[in-house]
């Protein structure tokens, strides 16, 4: 069962909440996958929405690599969301700890991902902490760095037809980082 635990509304009326919960449960119009660069959905958060989501999800991606190349930082790609129970999966490239330039790569993750939920004409979406798994990112700096996008971009673009953005967690250590962040920038 998921749990808000933050709710901030920016002034423009777009809401942010912080969601204790399991990400491929969400309903909303699209979640975003934690992705690597070649949609290769093996583990952490991507294993966890291509097994949720059937096989309909790797299908889509790999045809996308196929056709296009590989994913870059900027430029997420989206699929249809399988068994999911939202619309659309947006597959964002994560940076892995340690590649360099990681935080200018998680804005970028995660700003395009807005970017094309605005261009899908989405109302609401739902992100994990990219990254923080098995590519290493710290916890806490990623949380600056997405609470950061995020509200950069609803500063930049009022008018985002977003209105409900989740960060949405599954376990405590990586909620507790985020409040931290969260209680410095927004209360």
């Amino acid at each position: 069962m998921s749990e808000s635990i933050r709710e901030f509304t920016f002034p423009s009326g777009q809401v942010l909440q912080i969601i204790q919960g399991d990400l491929t449960e969400e309903k909303v119009d699209a979640i975003v996958n934690a992705a690597n660069s070649h949609l290769q959905h093996g583990g952490g958060v991507a294993g966890a929405i291509s097994h949720r989501g059937g096989p309909q999800i790797q299908s889509e991606s790999n045809d996308l690599v196929r056709r296009q190349g590989s994913v870059s930082h900027e430029k997420p790609v989206y699929t249809s969301a399988g068994k999911l129970p939202c619309r659309y999966v947006i597959h964002a490239v994560g940076p892995v700890w340690g590649e360099g330039d990681e935080d200018v790569k998680l804005a970028a993750a995660v700003r395009g991902s807005l970017h094309l939920a605005d261009q899908l004409k989405l109302s609401s979406i739902a992100f994990p902490a990219i990254s923080t798994g098995i590519f290493g990112f710290p916890k806490e700096r990623a949380a600056d760095v997405i609470l950061n996008t995020i509200s950069s971009y609803f500063t930049q673009n009022p008018d985002s037809g977003i209105y409900l953005v989740h960060i949405t967690l599954l376990d405590r250590a990586t909620s507790n980082a985020f409040i931290q962040v969260w209680n410095v920038m927004f209360d």
